[in-house]
């Protein structure tokens, strides 16, 4: 009877489950997005869904939207010009992108544009699920709020809480996701370069063994453009031959 009258207790006072984000599926195959819907509201997500890349790019603005599911290979709009327009105007909001098996190009554009992450097909529906709790739990844990991520580096004012950097007199700009959380590791870990292999694994979440690290370096070279990062005497990140990656200033 105690054991009971625990049990109930413990269940009463239980902090309430917070909902799983909506998802946007961008993709023309009606079976497969059946699948993915399929797959996702099981696991306890909401979706939409769009079957051609204009429709996508116009639900993608939808504020509840939490993350989005992008085919490259769409008729109206392709998947990679639904990105850049996405990165636009939602520069923080999650992007997974669907790649066809072999499409190696495809899936470097989409990296440079600024995905979150690409799944090449076919994929088996555990590894979707995983991949995509795997990046909200990124884009979540990026959320600051001491005033000590306020970074002052060669001329530039970062603010890691907003995602923001601003360059002189200019008018802050958005870090996308990815580049933000890359600048955010980075600083936690001033003082000491940064390889490939630890972001892998820290910011992108996956496991580096085997792994090719290009992903990596085009994350930099993409932050380096927003923060107007053009030398020597301007940079923000420095590269440690060797050893990885490395703020200015940190040595």
């Amino acid at each position: 009877m105690i054991a009971h009258r625990v049990t109930v207790f413990t269940e009463y006072f239980q902090e309430p489950t917070m909902p799983k984000p909506r998802v946007l599926i961008v993709e023309d195959d009606p079976a497969i997005r059946a699948g993915l819907v399929a797959a996702l509201e099981s696991d306890g997500y909401q979706t939409t869904e769009a079957g051609d890349g204009a429709v996508g790019l116009a639900l993608a603005a939808d504020d509840g939207v939490g993350l989005v599911l992008l085919d490259i290979m769409l008729p109206e709009i392709d998947g990679l010009h639904v990105l850049e327009a996405i990165r636009e105007r939602t520069p923080t909001l999650p992007v997974i992108c669907l790649t066809a098996l072999g499409e190696e190009e495809d899936r470097v554009r989409g990296l440079r544009a600024g995905a979150d992450d690409y799944i090449v097909k076919p994929f088996g529906l555990e590894e979707l699920l995983a991949r995509v709790e795997a990046v909200l739990r990124r884009s979540a844990g990026f959320v600051r709020t001491e005033s000590s991520n306020i970074l002052e580096i060669a001329g530039r004012r970062i603010d890691l809480a907003r995602q923001e950097v601003a360059v002189g007199g200019e008018a802050a700009r958005v870090l996308p996701q990815r580049e933000a959380e890359v600048l955010g590791y980075l600083a936690e870990h001033r003082g000491r370069a940064v390889s490939r292999e630890e972001l892998l694994e820290r910011v992108w979440g996956i496991d580096p063994r085997g792994m090719q690290t290009r992903s990596v370096d085009m994350a930099v070279a993409r932050l380096r453009e927003q923060l107007g990062d053009s030398g020597p005497d301007h940079a923000v990140i420095i590269t440690v031959r060797g050893r990885g990656y490395m703020l200015a200033g940190s040595v």
